[in-house]
């Protein structure tokens, strides 16, 4: 075995899988004859590509539902509030400061795809990001009761520098499916960041929860120092509906 062999095997244990494909190009010794110059540039490529590979990582253990950037949101179909808030929200400056994103208003005006945007950009500046519905994640923490490893799914979730909680309203819970939410919710309030989704306005988040004292306690404690954006506005599906009727020749 040569030496050039002997590299790229040192590169598999070392885990070096850019400068071990690097290796094995038969003449990448001829475009860089001068063992400083190939280390540079092998190193380089090499934090390049494993940079990328960590970026590609963190959007994957998201668990987000599908990819949708914010590029791709028509502003003209945002609400007024949201187009606003959006320059500062893209900052991400409400996570460094453990701020809350609440997104409240209508159904189909954006409110979903306003907050994977936001969590891929997290994602991409090198935050630890989880997506999850409301209502998994109330399943998720009876389960966790259920099989006595709450306190380890607490700590799991403590550790995300942004959570979002999709679907705030759609389904109610039960006393335990409330208490344990307000628990988790309440252990996180000013040590990491929450965008939540709703279509339910503040007064009426007590259909949800049945419990007019937790209801007011969770939200006093999701409101403040938080972002809390009205999403109210004409539904963009609907919109989007009428135009393609409008192209179809029936």
């Amino acid at each position: 075995m040569n030496h050039q062999q002997q590299m790229i095997e040192m590169c598999k244990v070392l885990r070096l899988p850019s400068i071990r494909q690097l290796l094995q190009d038969e003449n990448i010794f001829k475009e860089y004859p001068k063992a400083s110059d190939f280390l540079y540039y092998a190193l380089t490529k090499e934090q390049e590509d494993r940079q990328i590979r960590a970026r590609t990582n963190r959007i994957r253990l998201a668990q987000f539902p599908e990819k949708k950037l914010l590029e791709e949101i028509e502003m003209e179909a945002l609400p007024q509030n949201a187009a606003a808030r959006l320059p500062i929200l893209k900052e991400l400056t409400f996570i460094t400061e453990k701020q809350n994103v609440l997104l409240i208003g209508s159904p189909g005006t954006g409110k979903t795809h306003l907050a994977i945007g936001l969590g891929i950009e997290a994602c991409l500046a090198g935050y630890k990001v989880l997506f999850t519905t409301i209502h998994s994640l109330v399943n998720q923490l009876k389960e966790s009761r259920s099989e006595r490893t709450l306190r380890i799914f607490e700590k799991k979730f403590e550790n995300y520098d942004l959570v979002i909680l999709d679907e705030l309203g759609y389904i109610s819970f039960d006393q335990e499916g409330a208490e344990l939410l307000f628990s988790l919710l309440s252990l996180r309030a000013g040590r990491g960041s929450l965008i939540i989704t709703s279509n339910l306005s503040f007064d009426r988040w007590g259909e949800v929860f049945h419990d007019p004292i937790l209801t007011s306690a969770l939200t006093d404690r999701l409101t403040h120092r938080a972002y809390i954006v009205n999403m109210i506005g004409d539904s963009y599906r609907i919109l989007e509906t009428q135009k393609w009727i409008e192209t179809q020749d029936f």
